[in-house]
Order: structure tokens, then sequence, then C-alpha cells
């Protein structure tokens, strides 16, 4: 019987030749040149100095090389620079001297970048936005003086991750029976967002499916606060919902459903401004009064119900329906007029671009860390870096701005041409 010969086995990366490397390794050789902005992070490292002695409780032995400050200033390199696309590449990152000069942190490890989420806090971060938020410019509230409440959009977006977990995916595996072996992973990050001073005030990570106690109206009901006027969505609608806020001490603005049948008590006289606003009809209502259906909770205060004519929207796919023209909304602002509450809830869509914004220009489309704490941590520095900007800009940053910081940290736009562009944001003295 011939004598089998030993499988050949891969060479090491000590063993393997310098020309040859993988195709990852490829992707990662960079320099400290091809990041951009690294002298502007020396004003955010005092802002997390006091997270250093995070998590170093049970370290006895005193040999922690990674810090959550480290971390932290690590992650926000990773989002301002389109070069970084991996914890990997954020790990190669920390290997070069001027990182480690300018950020004060030494070489980390894949294992220590990957696992020390773990024992970090997010709490404090919550913390450090809050502070940062003082900072940001308010816009002319003066429109909305009617208004008593903090306008406050909330929605929810998927954040996938990069590593499937089980227990995340919102559709089952092949051992679940149900989806043949498909699974699809992520967090929703149901997010509260101030509309006038352009900033987010939480986000809740819950898994991407929306079901029982993670629904977004679940979420929303949980955490509702007073003196808050919730700008939603037709997803948020629910009658028992909108009575929890009501009894908090907040108000509401969602879009009802197309189909909405509400008990109609009173008509209500439209203003010369709210026809120019586009509102057809404002009535005075009782929600879930007309339904066949036991379990509906109807409305237990009073409630408007207004018309506002849009631009008809065409179904382009092959889901949902085409729109009828007419927006339709249910509020408790009974004082309120008409074409403020439409004016408020067009201003929902910022919580759009912001979803878009920490997405594309901060690159969280996919998320570093598959562990509820290590999301927490990332998505509260996006929201430092968002803040960051708005502080910087000095203003309320539009769709050009975004463009702007994305071609200066591409390399097509140099500092001096982003200082142009800032500039012409700043109100002119008079």
């Amino acid at each position: 019987m011939p004598k089998r010969l030993p499988k050949r086995r891969k060479p090491t990366p000590e063993k393997r030749p310098s020309d040859q490397c993988t195709a990852d390794e490829a992707q990662l050789d960079f320099r400290a040149r091809d990041l951009q902005g690294l002298k502007f992070f020396k004003k955010i490292r005092p802002l997390l100095d006091s997270l250093h002695e995070i998590g170093t409780q049970r370290d006895k032995s005193h040999n922690r090389d990674l810090h959550m400050d480290q971390y932290g200033v690590l992650v926000l390199m990773w989002m301002f620079n389109p070069i970084l696309t991996s914890l990997r590449g954020l790990q190669q990152a920390s290997t070069l001297k001027d990182v480690q000069k300018k950020f004060g942190v030494g070489r980390a490890s894949l294992g220590s970048l990957s696992e020390s989420v773990s024992i970090f806090d997010p709490e404090p971060l919550k913390q450090i936005a809050a502070q940062l938020a003082h900072d940001v410019p308010s816009a002319d509230p003066s429109k909305f003086d009617a208004i008593e409440h903090q306008l406050t959009a909330v929605d929810g977006s998927v954040f996938k991750t990069a590593v499937r977990v089980a227990s995340l995916g919102w559709l089952p595996n092949k051992a679940g029976g149900t989806t043949k072996g498909k699974s699809v992973d992520g967090y929703r990050m149901h997010t509260h967002f101030e509309i006038l001073r352009g900033v987010p005030e939480r986000m809740d990570a819950t898994p991407a499916k929306p079901k029982g106690k993670d629904d977004e109206k679940s979420v929303l009901a949980s955490v509702l606060q007073p003196d808050r006027c919730y700008v939603t969505d037709r997803g948020y609608a629910k009658f028992e919902l909108f009575n929890q806020i009501n009894a908090i001490g907040s108000s509401y603005i969602c879009r009802a459903r197309d189909n909405s049948t509400p008990q109609i008590l009173s008509d209500r006289e439209l203003t010369q401004a709210d026809r120019d606003a586009g509102v057809r009809v404002d009535r005075e209502v009782i929600l879930g009064a007309c339904t066949s259906n036991r379990k509906t909770v109807p409305s237990d205060h009073p409630v408007r119900f207004i018309e506002v004519e849009v631009q008809p929207h065409v179904r382009t796919g092959s889901k949902g329906t085409n729109c009828d023209g007419r927006l339709r909304l249910v509020t408790n602002l009974m004082d309120v007029p008409a074409e403020l509450i439409a004016e408020a809830y067009r201003l929902r869509w910022l919580i759009e671009l912001f979803f878009r914004m920490i997405k594309q220009l901060l690159g969280c489309r996919h998320l570093l860390s598959t562990k509820p704490e290590g999301v927490e941590i990332q998505m509260y520095l996006a929201i430092i870096a968002c803040l960051l900007i708005l502080i910087y800009t000095g203003g309320q940053p539009n769709k050009r701005t975004y463009e702007m910081i994305c071609f200066y940290l591409l390399g097509w736009a140099n500092l001096e041409e982003l200082e142009a562009h800032i500039e012409k944001l700043k109100p002119k003295a008079l």
C-alpha cells in the first residue's frame, strides 16, 4: 500500500513570501497619510477622558491596554474616514505611529476591539451627547410658539450587523424550519429626534423585526416623557398609545391610515392660512368608535382629524398602494392652527435625513459589533459625531454640507474649500 503524503499546509503569515497576501490584507494596505482629519480629534479627546476608567473594576492586574476612551476615539476615526471599512481595518490603523501619537492609543488587537465592548458602559456616552447638544444652536422657534411642547420626530431604522447573530435574526434560520436557510440579522434603532434643534435625543436598540415588546409602538410607550410633541408616521397609529401620550402630559401629530373612519363630532372652520397650506379638512373626532373590533381602545380625549392636500404618490413597486393626494393627520393639539400642524409634520423628514447621514456619511450602514453594548456605543458615538458636525458648521447643515464633508473625507476637497463652504452657512452680521 503506497504511503499517503501529508496535506500541504498553508504558509503562516511569518513564512508567507512578501509578494503574496490575501485579498483582505490587500484591501488593508494603507498608511497614516491616507487617514483624514486626525488633528481635529485633539478636540474630542478631552470629552472622552472621563471614560478612561470605565470597565477597569475587574482588571486587578492593571494590564488592560485598550480603555473605553481609546476605543471611542478609534471608532470616531473609523466613522470619519471612508478608507476604514471594517474592524480589521480599524485594528491596522491602531498600529500606525501617527494614530498612536495623536490619539494616545497603543496597538489594539482584533480580539480586544471585539470583546472589550462587553465591559464598557454606554451610559456615560449619552451624558457626553447631552452635554454637546447644549452647544448646538436652535432654529428660530417663534413660528412654532403655539406648540408649547418640544417637537420630537420618532422613527426607527435597521442597521445590519456584519456578522450573523442567530438571536437577533428576525428571519429564523433553517433550524427554525420556516425560511429555507435564509437569515437576516441586525438591530432597529428607535430614535427620538428634536426637530427644531436638529439633534437626536435618544436611541434604543431592539432586534430588527418589530414584534411584541420590540414593536415600535411598544418601545415608544415605554419611554414616553412629558412636554413632548411626538411627530410620527402611520406605523405608530394606535389609539391606546395616543391615550398614553395624552395622559403623560405630551402631545402627538401622527399620520393616519388612508382608510381611517373616525366618528365625526364637528367640523372646524378653516382660515385662509390653513387653505394656503393645503389644509382641506379640520374636524373634531373620536378615534376607534366606529370599529367592530372589541379589542380596540377608543380615544379618551379630544382629537382633531386634519386632511392636507399633497402631491399624489404613484406606486412604482409591487407593494403598497397609490396615494389619493390627501395626507391625513390626527393630533390632540386642539388650539394650534391647522396650517402649523401640517407644517410641523412636514419637518418629520429631518429624521430621515439624520438616518441617511449616519449610514452614508458616517459609514454606519453596518455595525462594528454584534453585542448590544457595542451597538449602543457605536450609535451614541455616531450621535456625538453628528453633534460635532453641527457645532463645527455653526448652524443647520443641508444636504450640500454633508456632500462637501464627504468630498473632504475622500480627499476630493481640501480643508480651505470645506471651510469656504461652511462660511457661507453662517448668518451674516447686520
